[in-house]
């Protein structure tokens, strides 16, 4: 093949081409430290540097997440620490209060730095990083306490981002921490009248001015020194009868009639007491005892149920008759609750020998015109609603039989109802009263009925009925068991500011318009803590009041049913309980000190204060809550910084291999540049003697 020229200067310039854009490469990587300038120079090492660019981004944003996140865990850490700190304290002090050689002036120094105590909680609930609240959950512009200690916050936890798919909490929700609940608490109650030994105070029975000193009962005394006799015989022994009503640990309700007599030990009362609870020969469910006051407490061997209540009346014809046994719990009324004036002589009461001996006793009404509290110590779940101001509150949360869990509006009766009272299974036949005085200070009397084929209520007996209407379509009377907990409210408020649908039965825009038309007069809610309230919203000071109960209440006739739920009841008081009210029991712990009550005592102001022992108690029961809050939080922190490093690994190893991908090595550009430059040296070097040959070379 012949060799022209033009071939010659035309490899010759390709050749040169190509050696020139390899040194431009080697010395754009050079002066860059790049590999590559745009993607369509090696696309393999653009991919690969898009992919690690992208995963550096997320490690940034992983690290900005968790080193915010730790910044507020480690500030809640700071926090506890200080609450832990303030609540050792408050022990410390109840401890000295709780020693019986305080004198009042003594406690109310103690009282008053508990409450001052109790402000520094409210601060330090109240810690703020940058403006933005630790304990309001979700809504960190919200303070999360008022200064009557209601949380505002939510229960609404903030996660920061550590990860595809991947979140961790780190902040603490003022709702687990002043709200939270202890699954492996058990709820302990009591009565809180204390029982002395009649025997022991009067010897004598026959023989008032024959007196003894008074001492507590113990579990070893006899029926008879809790109840007292008028002769010194107990041949023929008097019959006494003890009237028990309350809910198991699982929410079962009962009412139950014991029958003791006078030689019987209170033991065995206990012993009757806990086989009503549950209790069997093999095992004990709940444990029933005597406190140093004589008061019936009763401890739930069960873990997180809050369902445990109690009350009890005890009553004895000391005339020998039968008058202490009935059926109907109101038959009492006719009795002598006071033992003195039966022995005395100076009772006024019907009966002034049927002694009705009361166990637990609560203000369910506000006092009368000359300041007397109004209590019925008979009434167990007929109570009326406690007044204060404008609003009416009841004392028994609604809580669920599964979960344990608060009711809201949209929770089911039927979720929280004893459903083996009655029809079993079902809430059909069921039928509440609800009685009281409107907000015109008039007097109501309701009943409402549920039944599957449609609930109603009327005013009148049952004669004329309105429809409660549900949210379904097509909209029809509701179900017995698919009735909420709005539509019971809704009954209740258009009953209490007096606005009904404008006819019987009524029909859908009838009974919506009733609902509105009471709204705007009256509103019945759920607090927090699961208690049915009505506030007035045209008064400052109600005139409504309201009771509302099972329509069994009261029964204690063989067989016959009893409440399948409570709504305000004059029942034990809590001791612990599953369920934390953190400012709650800050202010129920503080008010047993200010009103000098070692133990419960309904007999003093404030009957229903469990005193200063019992306190020291709960005080322990929000001290774990915090500890195990605490715990969560050291927790949080730890997964946080775990993860920070991890991150900060991953960030510098990433960068690494980024490097790896793109980076231009400088000592092999270098290298390389040199080796370039030379060949292309020597192929100029060699154009040059080719392009000086001559014809005579070529032949």
């Amino acid at each position: 093949m012949r060799v022209t020229p033009s071939m010659y200067y035309k490899n010759v310039t390709a050749e040169s081409s190509r050696a020139n854009e390899r040194l431009f490469d080697v010395n754009k990587q050079i002066a860059s430290g790049l590999k590559i300038q745009y993607a369509s120079d090696d696309i393999g090492v653009f991919t690969d540097t898009m992919r690690l660019d992208n995963e550096l981004i997320t490690l940034k944003q992983v690290t900005k997440s968790t080193e915010s996140g730790y910044k507020t865990s480690d500030q809640t850490d700071v926090v506890l620490n200080e609450f832990e700190s303030s609540i050792n304290r408050m022990n410390t002090l109840l401890v000295q209060a709780a020693n019986g050689t305080n004198d009042s002036i003594s406690l109310d120094a103690i009282a008053a730095e508990l409450r001052a105590l109790e402000d520094h909680f409210i601060n330090l609930s109240n810690t703020s990083i940058n403006g933005q609240y630790l304990f309001s959950g979700s809504a960190v512009d919200t303070k999360p306490i008022a200064a009557d200690g209601r949380y505002m916050g939510n229960d609404v936890s903030r996660n920061a981002f550590l990860g595809s798919g991947i979140e961790q909490q780190f902040n603490l929700t003022g709702s687990e921490l002043f709200l939270g609940e202890e699954v492996r608490v058990k709820r302990e109650i009591t009565s809180n009248v204390v029982q002395t030994n009649l025997s022991s105070k009067y010897p004598d029975f026959t023989d008032a001015t024959v007196t003894g000193t008074p001492v507590t009962v113990v579990s070893s005394d006899t029926i008879r020194d809790l109840m007292g006799d008028t002769d010194n015989a107990i041949v023929p022994p008097n019959n006494h009868y003890f009237y028990l009503r309350g809910a198991q640990s699982d929410g079962t309700s009962f009412s139950e009639k014991i029958v003791m007599t006078d030689t019987d030990t209170i033991d065995s009362l206990l012993d009757q007491i806990g086989d009503f609870y549950g209790n069997t020969a093999s095992l004990n469910v709940v444990n029933v005892s005597l406190n140093g006051s004589g008061e019936i407490v009763i401890e739930d061997k069960l873990k997180g149920s809050s369902k445990l209540d109690f009350h009890m009346v005890g009553a004895t014809d000391l005339s020998g008759g039968v008058a202490a046994d009935v059926n109907n719990i109101d038959l009492l009324d006719s009795g002598e609750k006071d033992f003195d004036k039966i022995i005395f002589a100076t009772s006024t009461a019907v009966n002034s020998n049927l002694h009705v001996k009361e166990f637990v006793k609560s203000p369910f009404a506000p006092s009368d015109d000359s300041g007397v509290v109004n209590i019925d110590s008979l009434l167990y779940d007929r109570t009326e609603f406690t007044k204060d101001g404008s609003k009416l509150s009841s004392n028994v949360p609604q809580i669920l039989k599964t979960t344990n869990a608060f009711a809201q509006p949209s929770t089911k009766i039927s979720e929280v109802a004893d459903l083996s009272q009655g029809t079993a299974g079902t809430l059909d036949g069921t039928q509440f009263t609800l009685s009281g005085t409107n907000v015109s200070g008039i007097a109501y009397t309701a009943q409402i009925d549920f039944a599957t084929a449609g609930s109603t209520f009327s005013l009148d007996g049952g004669l004329t009925n309105y429809d409660i209407f549900n949210m379904q379509t097509p909209r029809v009377a509701v179900a017995a068991d698919d009735m909420t907990y709005r539509q019971l409210m809704d009954v209740v408020n258009m009953v209490v500011t007096s606005s009904f649908p404008a006819a019987a039965p009524g029909t859908e825009a009838q009974f919506d318009s009733a609902i509105v038309n009471s709204n705007s007069n009256g509103r019945t809610y759920l607090s927090y803590d699961g208690k049915v309230q009505f506030e007035d919203l045209n008064s400052s000071s109600t005139q409504a009041t309201i009771s509302i109960h099972d329509s069994n209440s009261g029964d204690f006739t063989v067989g016959a049913d009893s409440s399948v739920m409570s709504f305000n009841a004059n029942n034990a008081l809590t001791i612990r309980d599953p369920k934390t009210d953190f400012f709650k029991t800050l202010d129920e712990i503080i008010t047993s000190v200010e009103n000098y009550k070692l133990h419960p005592d309904s007999s003093s102001s404030d009957m229903r204060s469990i005193g200063i022992g019992n306190s020291i108690s709960r005080l322990s029961g929000l001290r774990d809550h915090v500890s195990k809050s605490h715990a969560q939080v050291g927790a949080q922190s730890n997964a946080l910084t775990f993860s920070l490093e991890r991150t900060q690994i991953l960030e510098i190893t990433t960068m690494s291999l980024r490097s790896s991908v793109i980076d231009t090595d400088l000592a092999e550009a270098s290298l390389k540049l040199t080796q370039l430059t030379n060949n292309y040296s020597a192929m100029l070097y060699t154009v040059g003697k080719v392009s000086q040959l001559s014809l005579v070379n070529y032949l």
